[in-house]
């Protein structure tokens, strides 16, 4: 099993064991920022659930030659938790997706919601927006020493999120009004369960009876009305005691 205390570096492919020379961003940061010396050990991470545990042999100005010792694959969890996350304005989109990821979520879906304030277009600005949720989720992957990195797709409509409902093997809306408790109610062991959080404004009923119908099921996590950027994290704690998420072997 890795050593997930080690320093996390990310890697397009994982090599083998043997010599390796980590360079480009993560090979300056590693030299220059985390100043990594002969005889320390870090981590390397293609972001797919390989992790390979080095030894630093030799630092350059802005490069590690490394000793890979050993290469691991950490499995998924039987429960893939996919957060459905509305848009939100500045920085408080790219905070959920940080804290989610931290939290361990498997993928994120960016939701374009009726009363969404941030709008992303399909031109450079939205794509602009894209890329920083995407970096977020990587950064903290990296952060929180995570073997696999969420992928953040393209921002879908209400319709097209309905299509995704139907097609997971569960789904939950985090709603104010919602009579059920998270804790009680039935959740899939295994597959993938959608997570939907809505905008600053809230889910509007007629989002609520269309996500409703498609087979999402209203839930509430307290007595408090969460932030938008902050339910998503605190959901996927509380799941991470309700399945068994939090269980899973952490290598080969």
């Amino acid at each position: 099993m890795p050593d997930t205390s080690l320093p996390v570096f990310a890697v397009e492919r994982l090599p083998g064991t043997g010599p390796f020379v980590l360079d480009g961003p993560e090979g300056k940061h590693a030299a220059a920022v985390r100043r990594l010396r002969p005889g320390e050990l870090l981590l390397l991470s293609d972001g797919a659930g390989g992790l390979a545990r080095c030894e630093v042999v030799e630092a350059a100005k802005d490069s590690l030659r490394l000793a890979v010792l050993d290469v691991a694959h950490v499995e998924q969890p039987r429960l893939r938790v996919r957060l459905v996350q509305a848009l939100v304005k500045g920085e408080r989109g790219e905070l959920a997706v940080e804290l989610a990821t931290e939290a361990g979520v498997d993928a994120v879906l960016p939701w374009r919601a009726a009363r969404s304030i941030a709008k992303w277009d399909d031109g450079p600005r939205g794509a602009k927006a894209l890329n920083r949720w995407r970096s977020t989720a990587a950064q903290a992957a990296k952060q929180a020493r995570r073997a696999w990195t969420p992928q953040v797709d393209e921002p879908v409509s209400t319709k097209r999120l309905a299509e995704v409902v139907r097609g997971a093997d569960g789904a939950v809306v985090l709603h104010e009004s919602a009579a059920t408790p998270l804790a009680g109610a039935p959740l899939p062991a295994s597959g993938e369960l959608l997570v939907v959080v809505g905008p600053e404004g809230g889910i509007g009923a007629e989002e609520l009876a269309v996500l409703t119908e498609a087979g999402a099921r209203p839930v509430r996590l307290g007595p408090s009305v969460l932030r938008a950027s902050t339910a998503g994290a605190v959901a996927l704690g509380a799941l991470g005691v309700l399945t068994d998420r939090w269980n899973v072997t952490q290598g080969d």
